[in-house]
C-alpha cells in the first residue's frame, strides 16, 4: 500500500509540475504530460516496470474519450460522415501502409516485416489528436472533423490488422514488450480470470461464420441495450437519490461495453464509440458526459505520462540516425499523403494544414501491433525497440506540430471553416429545472423556435415530460461539469428555475463565473431571494408569485365594481411602487440577518407601505384611462432606464 501511494505521489507531482508550465508556455497539456513521464522515467528513474501495467489501465481513457465523442454524434450525423470515413479514413490508412511497406521492402526487409511495419506506422494517435483538438476548440472545424473521421476509420481497421499480424510471423516471437497487451488492458485478472480465459478460448475455436454471428450479436446488444435498458437502470439508481450512484451507472455502462467488445475480439474503443452514438439522443446524454469526463481526463493524462516514462533512450543512443531518421521520415511521408488527400477532398487553407499536421505521427495502437508482431515472430526485439521508441517520439512531437499549425494558420488568409454537421450541440438557452415554472418558459421558447437544453435532476419528472414530447436531460444543474456538457460556454441565456433557493443562488454564481457573458434569468422565491440572486449575478429576477398575484388582485378590483382600465391602472401603480421599494429595501438588507431582526429594514418597509396608499390616491387623481395609457408607456421606459439595475431587473 505504501509503495502504491508513493508511486501515486510521483505521478501526480510530476503532472502538477510539468503540465501547468507546458500550458503556460503554449505547448498544451499533452506535451506537459509526456515531459512529466520522461522526467520521472528515463531522466530520474523514479518509476520502473510498473509503468507497463499502469499503461494498460490508463489506456481506458481512450475508450472513455471515444464514448464521449459518440455522445456528441447523432446516428444521422455519423451516416453523413460515411464518405469521409471510407474515403479519407481508408484512403489514408491504405496509402500510408503501402508507402511505408514499399520503402521498407526497398531497404531489404522481407515483405512480411515490411507489411507489419506499414500497418504499425499507418495509424495515428487518437488520444493526443482528439485531446488537443478539444483543448484548442478545433474539433468542429472541417479540418478537425476530417481528422476525426480518419482516426475513427483507423480504430476500425486495427481489428483486421491484429487478426492478420500472427499470419505474417513464424510463431517464434520474442519476449512480450512492455507496451504489449490488448488495448484497454487485461480487465479479467483476479477471481474471474478463468471465466474470461475460458470464454476467450471458446471464441478462438469458433469458425468464421460463428465469429461473425458473435460480433453482430455483440453490436446488437450494445444498440438494443443502449436503447431499452439504460432508462430503467438509471431510474432504478435514481431511487437512491445519491449523486455517486449516477456516476456508478455511467461507469458500469462504459466498462461493460468495453469488456464485452474485448471478449469477442473487437476494439473496446470502437464499442464505446458505438454506445455513445446510440445514446446521443437520450435524456442521459449530458449526465453520462458529465460523469465520464473527469475520469477520461485523468486516465488520458496518466496514459501520456506512461508513454513518456516508457521511452527507452538507450535505443536512441545506440542507433540515433536510424531512430531520428525514421521519425522525421514518417512525419514527412504521412504529411505528404495527408496533404494530397486534403487536396483531393477539397479541404482548403487552415483546414488542410490542420488535417495534414495533426495526423502525421504514429499512435498508441502501434504499441499493441508491435507487441503482436513480436509475439508472432514477425520481427525480433531489435526492430521492436526501434519501432517502440520511434512511435513514442513521433507522439512526443505532435504538440509541436499543432504549434506549427497555429503559426501557419496565423499567416494564412481566412479562417478554419466550421463543418455543417457540427459535433457540439449549440443551445441558445439552458433551462435549469423543469417544474411548472420551467415548463412554461420552455414551451414558449420552443414555440418561438429557440434552441434549448432542459436539465432536471428528478427522474420521475423527466419520464413524465418525455411522455408529452418534451425532451429533457437527466442531470444536476449545480454541477459545473454538467453545465459545461450542456453547452454553457456557447449559450446566450441561462434560466434558473430550481425549487431549492440555495441551489439557485449557487448555480447563478457558478454560471456567471464560468461564463461572464451569459444572461441569467432567475426565479426568486421571495424578496430576500431576489437580493441574494442579484448579488450572485442574475440579470433578470422573477418572483414566482408576483405577477400572478397582481393579476388576481386586478380581477378582485374588477369584481368590486372597478372598470377594467381602473383596475389595470391600480395594478400598474402597485407594480411600479413595489419595484422602487425593492431598491430601498435592498440598501438596508443584511445577508444572514433575518429581516424581522433588522430594525432599519422594518422601518423602511413600514414607510413604503404608507407611501403606497399615497401613490394610489395620487394616481387616481388623474383620468384613469389616460393614466393607464401613460403607465403602459412609462413601464417600458422604467424597464429600460431605471436608475437602479435591481429595481429594473427584479419583477
Amino acid at each position: 500500500m505504501e509503495t502504491f501511494l508513493f508511486q501515486a505521489v510521483i505521478y501526480l507531482g510530476a503532472a502538477t509540475l510539468c503540465v501547468p508550465l507546458a500550458v503556460r508556455f503554449g505547448f498544451g497539456s499533452v506535451l506537459g504530460y509526456l515531459l512529466a513521464g520522461i522526467v520521472i522515467g528515463p531522466v530520474l528513474g523514479l518509476v520502473g516496470s510498473e509503468t507497463e501495467d499502469l499503461q494498460h489501465f490508463a489506456e481506458f481513457g481512450v475508450v472513455m474519450m471515444l464514448f464521449i465523442i459518440g455522445l456528441e454524434l447523432e446516428p444521422r450525423t455519423l451516416w453523413d460522415m460515411r464518405a469521409k470515413l471510407l474515403g479519407l479514413g481508408l484512403g489514408q490508412v491504405g496509402t500510408t501502409m503501402a508507402a511505408v511497406a514499399g520503402l521498407a521492402w526497398l531497404l531489404g526487409m522481407t515483405w512480411q516485416v515490411s507489411l507489419a511495419i506499414g500497418m504499425i506506422l499507418a495509424l495515428s494517435s487518437t488520444a493526443i489528436v482528439m485531446q488537443t483538438l478539444e483543448e484548442k476548440s478545433l474539433t468542429p472545424t472541417r479540418g478537425g472533423r476530417s481528422a476525426f473521421s480518419v482516426l475513427l476509420a483507423q480504430d476500425i481497421v486495427v481489428i483486421p490488422m491484429l487478426a492478420l499480424m500472427p499470419l505474417l510471423g513464424t510463431g517464434r516471437g520474442g519476449t512480450e514488450d512492455s507496451h504489449g497487451g490488448g488495448h484497454g488492458g487485461a480487465i479479467g485478472d483476479g477471481g474471474s480470470a478463468s471465466i474470461v480465459a475460458d470464454f476467450t478460448h471458446w471464441v478462438d475455436t469458433l469458425p468464421a461464420w460463428g465469429l461473425t454471428m458473435l460480433t453482430v450479436g455483440a453490436v446488437a446488444i450494445v444498440i438494443l441495450g443502449g436503447t431499452y435498458l439504460t432508462r430503467p437502470i438509471f431510474a432504478f439508481a435514481a431511487w437512491a437519490r445519491l449523486r455517486e450512484m449516477q456516476t456508478v451507472v455511467s461507469l458500469l455502462f462504459v466498462v461493460g461495453v468495453a469488456e464485452m467488445m474485448m471478449l469477442v475480439g473487437l476494439s473496446p474503443a470502437l464499442g464505446a464509440f458505438l454506445a455513445g452514438v446510440v445514446l446521443a439522443n437520450s435524456e442521459f446524454r449530458h449526465e453520462l458526459e458529465a460523469d465520464i469526463e473527469p475520469f477520461k481526463g485523468i486516465l488520458l493524462g496518466l496514459f501520456f505520462i506512461t508513454v513518456g516514462a516508457g521511452m527507452n533512450f538507450a535505443t536512441l543512443t545506440g542507433a540515433p540516425l536510424t531512430v531520428l531518421g525514421l521519425v522525421v521520415g514518417l512525419i514527412a511521408l504521412k504529411g505528404a499523403i495527408l496533404f494530397g488527400l486534403g487536396v483531393l477532398f477539397r479541404l482548403k487553407g487552415q483546414d488542410r494544414i490542420l488535417f495534414t499536421l495533426s495526423l502525421a505521427q504514429a499512435g498508441e495502437f502501434g504499441f499493441v501491433l508491435i507487441a503482436a508482431a513480436t509475439q508472432g515472430g514477425v520481427f525480433g526485439t531489435e526492430i521492436s525497440s526501434i519501432l517502440l521508441l520511434s512511435v513514442a517520439l513521433s507522439m512526443l512531437v505532435t504538440p509541436l506540430l499543432f504549434i506549427a499549425y497555429e503559426r501557419l494558420a496565423a499567416r494564412s488568409s481566412g479562417t478554419a471553416e466550421v463543418d455543417g454537421d457540427n459535433i457540439d450541440e449549440t443551445p441558445e438557452v439552458i433551462i435549469a429545472g423543469v417544474g411548472r415554472f420551467g415548463q412554461v418558459v420552455h414551451r414558449m421558447l420552443q414555440g418561438a423556435g429557440v434552441r434549448t437544453v432542459v436539465l432536471d435532476r428528478d427522474m420521475e419528472t423527466i419520464k413524465l415530460l418525455r411522455q408529452f414530447g418534451i425532451k429533457t436531460y437527466l442531470g444536476d444543474p449545480t454541477r459545473p461539469e454538467m453545465l459545461r456538457a450542456a453547452g454553457l460556454a456557447s449559450a446566450k441565456v441561462l434560466v434558473v428555475a430550481l425549487d431549492d433557493k440555495a441551489d439557485a443562488v449557487r448555480l447563478t454564481k457558478m454560471a456567471k463565473a464560468a461564463n461572464p457573458d451569459i444572461h441569467i434569468v432567475a426565479r426568486a422565491y421571495d424578496r430576500v431571494h431576489v437580493y441574494e440572486l442579484y448579488r450572485s449575478g442574475a440579470d433578470d429576477i422573477v418572483r414566482e408569485m408576483f405577477d400572478s398575484s397582481l393579476r388576481a388582485g386586478r380581477y378582485v378590483l374588477e369584481r368590486m365594481g372597478w372598470s377594467e382600465s381602473e383596475a389595470h391602472a391600480a395594478r400598474e401603480a402597485f407594480y411600479q411602487h413595489d419595484r422602487r421599494g425593492l431598491l430601498e429595501l435592498a440598501k438596508v438588507w443584511k445577508p444572514g440577518v433575518p429581516i424581522q431582526d433588522n430594525p432599519e429594514y422594518t422601518a423602511v418597509a413600514r414607510e413604503l407601505s404608507r407611501g403606497l396608499e399615497n401613490a394610489l390616491l395620487t394616481r387616481f387623481g388623474e383620468d384613469p384611462d389616460a393614466a393607464a395609457a401613460a403607465n403602459s408607456e412609462d413601464g417600458a421606459d422604467t424597464e429600460a432606464g431605471s436608475d437602479s439595475k435591481l429595481a429594473d431587473k427584479a419583477s
